[in-house]
C-alpha cells in the first residue's frame, strides 16, 4: 500500500498543483477581462457624458433660437395685420397681438380693416347692400395684398378717414 498509495497521493498532489495552476491563470485571465471591461466602459461613460454635452448644448441654442424666432413672429406687424384681414376673431387676436407689442404697420392695417367691417354692415341694406358687400370685398382684398406686400397703402374711398377715425388703435 505504500508505494502504490505514495504514487496515488503523489499523482493527485500533481492534479491538485495542475488544478491549482490552472485556476489561478483562468482567476488572473478573468480578472485581466474584467480589468479591461472596466476600461471599456469607463471610456464609453466618458463618451456618453460628451454626447450628451454635445446634445444640450445644441438643444439649448435651438431652443434659444426658437424663442427668438417666436419673438420675431409676435413682433412683426405684418403677422398682425394679415391676421387682422381674418373675420372677426382674427381682428380680434391681431388687436390683442399688437397692444403686446405695438408696430405701426399692424396698427394701421389694424384700422382699415376695422373700417371694412363697420362699412360692411351696410350690406344690410337690400339694394345698396350689394354694392356696397362688392365695394367692402374689393377693398379687402386690395388691403390684403398691400399687408402681404409690406406696404401700408390706405383703401379706396375711405382709408385716410379709417386711419384718421381710428388712431386711437
Amino acid at each position: 500500500m505504500s508505494d502504490d498509495n505514495k504514487d496515488l497521493s503523489d499523482d493527485l498532489n500533481d492534479m491538485l498543483d495542475d488544478a491549482k495552476d490552472t485556476a489561478k491563470r483562468a482567476g488572473d485571465k478573468i480578472s485581466s477581462s474584467a480589468k479591461e471591461f472596466s476600461e471599456d466602459a469607463k471610456e464609453l461613460a466618458n463618451e456618453a457624458k460628451e454626447r450628451a454635452s454635445e446634445f444640450a448644448s445644441d438643444a439649448k441654442e435651438k431652443a434659444s433660437e426658437f424663442a427668438d424666432d417666436a419673438k420675431e413672429v409676435f413682433s412683426d406687424g405684418k403677422n398682425v395685420a394679415i391676421i387682422a384681414h381674418f373675420t372677426l376673431i382674427g381682428w380680434i387676436i391681431a388687436l390683442v397681438m399688437n397692444n403686446g407689442n405695438k408696430s405701426e404697420f399692424g396698427s394701421f392695417y389694424i384700422r382699415q380693416m376695422l373700417g371694412l367691417i363697420l362699412l360692411s354692415l351696410v350690406s344690410i341694406i337690400p339694394f345698396i347692400g350689394w354694392i356696397a358687400w362688392l365695394v367692402v370685398l374689393v377693398a379687402w382684398i386690395m388691403s390684403l395684398v398691400n399687408a402681404l406686400g409690406g406696404k401700408m397703402k390706405p383703401t379706396f374711398l375711405f382709408g385716410e378717414q379709417f386711419q384718421e377715425w381710428f388712431k386711437s388703435l
